[in-house]
């Protein structure tokens, strides 16, 4: 037998009451009381104990009988119908326990049964079956499930969002102290200069006979020739015959000074080459410390949880779900940071069989009043066993890419890499990717540029915290001076706002009904140094748009004035709605201007947003 908790024996126990009330001698609240009940998964056994007890103690014999054959009919067509369906809807739940009644009403007063109800009281008994089984089931749903929490609570830590901003405000100013002790020296060259030269002055005048004769006279000439000889080796010149001339006039070691200045020059380009690196890392370590605030920032501005304001929205989700043969064992309404709604639902089928996901969300969507959907990666069928299911808001835009590739010749590898990422929260990511050089070295270099960006995504974090990031790591990298492009394009499907990102990459392009608009950047590649500068440009793309990204080795040898209006003129010509189409076409035409050849990587990606209907 079922293990039934005490509200529902209670609720089973008031069907015995439901027997006492007849009119006309009929009974429908047995019917609808009982099909209504038996819809909320309780022990068929014990509610049909409990209503016969109640039938033959306040019934006429006669209608005892033919409400207790019509009530194990209803329960094996509901039976059948969970079976065959997965669920059984109250309005078909009712319309058979209404048909069920009259039949056997007018069955029984064919058979001349005593105190049978005539041909017109059975089918106004029907209707009123009919609408108390609706009625009667979303009631006894509300009662089954009065007082428990659909959702979590509410988070008891309410200072973690002051907290966390704390932290990041002390990291900023952790990263501002780094900075600020990595600040290039400004017009120290001088007196860098004018220490090096007391240097040398006290370590070779002081060991000479002539040195109270040298700088007893007037020390002007001497001191300009030095300082000649030394603005030289500083420069990275070597000194000349006539600049040596001039200070073998004033000073009898003239050729000792100068092979000491190039040793002491020496000694401080090396100090000079670590001091800089030191420089950078700590401009690396205080980017690092930024990124870490900014983190910190994006996790105190908290998900709101609607579970207890929302309480009817989820009690009627529950309710329609039961109807489809769906068990909601938990489930959570929450509004993201950007205000869209997001469903957190642990699932499970109630008779062990196989439900279409898209059925939940037909009805969630219908609660709610907005089209849903499921993660790429989630399950299309809710099975006997619980499952968590995370839902979001359906986008407005759907994208779709195309890509074109052609190597370097006699290159095995392609240097170049993108990357087409479909995030969670909406957001299409389009990435561009070009190794310095070609092979498997460039290939590696561009591949984990984009890797990196990926993975900061995936973990929730904005493009500019993944940028920001993945840049800190390379400049830590950094080996042989290989450094990596960067192109990307973040489309807001939801909105249609494109932001590009350009680092160090070549022109994008966006193509729209009769015109193409292109977009350049001057920046350093990633990894070329700790403060990446990569401020987004914004664009509003709409139905039918084409964004158009290539790497250098497109432009550059197109071997004409203007490269960009070329490439421009050249996706104007082009007649296709397909992106895969498009991005094949410009690649033969950029072939064509290079003749058959390729004298470096080139790459062309291209996608298109539509919007859904």
């Amino acid at each position: 037998m079922k293990k039934m908790n005490a509200r529902q024996m209670m609720l089973c126990m008031a069907g015995s009451v439901m027997c006492s009330v007849g009119v006309m001698g009929c009974y429908p609240l047995v019917p609808a009381y009982f099909a209504a009940l038996y819809l909320e998964r309780v022990s068929g056994p014990v509610l049909l104990g409990m209503m016969y007890i109640g039938m033959f103690v306040f019934m006429p014999t006669a209608a005892a009988v033919k409400y207790a054959v019509a009530l194990v009919v209803v329960m094996g067509a509901i039976r059948l119908v969970e079976w065959a369906n997965e669920g059984c809807p109250s309005y078909m739940a009712g319309s058979m326990a209404a048909i069920i009644t009259m039949i056997l009403s007018v069955a029984g007063g064919l058979l001349e049964w005593k105190d049978q109800p005539g041909i017109l009281a059975a089918a106004l008994e029907g209707a009123f079956i009919l609408g108390a089984v609706i009625l009667f089931n979303r009631a006894l749903h509300m009662i089954l499930h009065w007082g428990r929490k659909a959702g979590v609570p509410e988070r008891p830590d309410g200072g973690r969002e002051e907290r966390l901003m704390g932290y990041a405000e002390s990291f900023q100013g952790l990263s501002q102290v780094f900075h600020s002790m990595s600040a290039a020296h400004q017009n120290g060259d001088a007196e860098e200069l004018g220490q090096i030269q007391n240097e040398l002055t006290g370590k070779i005048c002081a060991s000479c006979d002539a040195c109270a004769v040298c700088w007893e006279r007037d020390p002007a000439p001497l001191y300009g020739a030095l300082s000649g000889i030394l603005s030289a080796i500083w420069n990275g010149e070597t000194p000349g015959e006539e600049k040596k001339q001039e200070l073998a006039q004033y000073c009898r070691h003239s050729s000792d000074m100068v092979e000491e200045a190039v040793r002491v020059f020496e000694r401080v380009s090396l100090n000079r080459a670590w001091y800089q690196r030191l420089v950078e890392n700590r401009e690396v370590i205080a980017e690092q410390l930024d990124a870490m605030a900014y983190i910190m920032q994006d996790c105190a501005r908290e998900e709101k949880i609607l579970d207890v304001g929302e309480r009817h929205v989820l009690s009627e989700i529950q309710y329609r779900a039961k109807e489809q043969g769906i068990v909601v064992e938990e489930l959570h309404l929450i509004e993201a940071v950007d205000g869209r709604i997001r469903i957190d639902a642990v699932l499970k089928s109630r008779l062990g069989g196989c439900v279409a996901v898209k059925t939940f969300l037909a009805l969630s969507g219908a609660v709610l009043g907005k089209k849903l959907r499921t993660t790429a990666d989630a399950r299309t069928f809710i099975a006997k066993e619980p499952f968590r299911f995370l839902i979001y808001e359906d986008t407005a835009y759907r994208s779709v890419q195309g890509i074109a590739r052609v190597k370097k010749d006699e290159a095995k590898i392609s240097g170049d890499n993108f990357s087409f990422l479909e995030l969670e929260r909406g957001e299409m990511l389009l990435g561009l990717s070009d190794g310095m050089g070609s092979g498997s070295s460039a290939c590696k270099e561009s591949e984990m540029v984009l890797d990196l960006v990926e993975r900061f995504l995936e973990a929730g974090f904005s493009m500019e915290t993944a940028i920001r990031m993945m840049n800190s790591a390379m400049v830590m990298k950094g080996e042989n001076d290989i450094y990596s492009t960067l192109d990307l394009c973040m489309v807001n499907l939801y909105s249609g706002m494109a932001r590009l990102y350009k680092v160090g990459a070549a022109a994008a392009f966006i193509r729209r009904e009769d015109e193409v608009e292109c977009i350049a950047s001057e920046n350093l590649p990633v990894g070329a140094r700790a403060h990446l500068d990569a401020k987004p440009r914004e664009i509003q793309l709409n139905d039918g748009d084409f964004i158009v990204m290539v790497t250098d080795g497109v432009l550059e040898y197109l071997h004409v004035p203007k490269p960009e209006e070329t490439m421009r003129e050249m996706i104007l010509s082009i007649k296709t709605n397909n992106p895969g189409i498009l991005a094949k076409k410009i690649m033969d035409r950029v072939m064509l201007f290079t003749g058959g050849r390729a004298q470096d990587d080139m790459t062309v990606l291209a996608a298109c947003i539509w919007k859904k209907a």
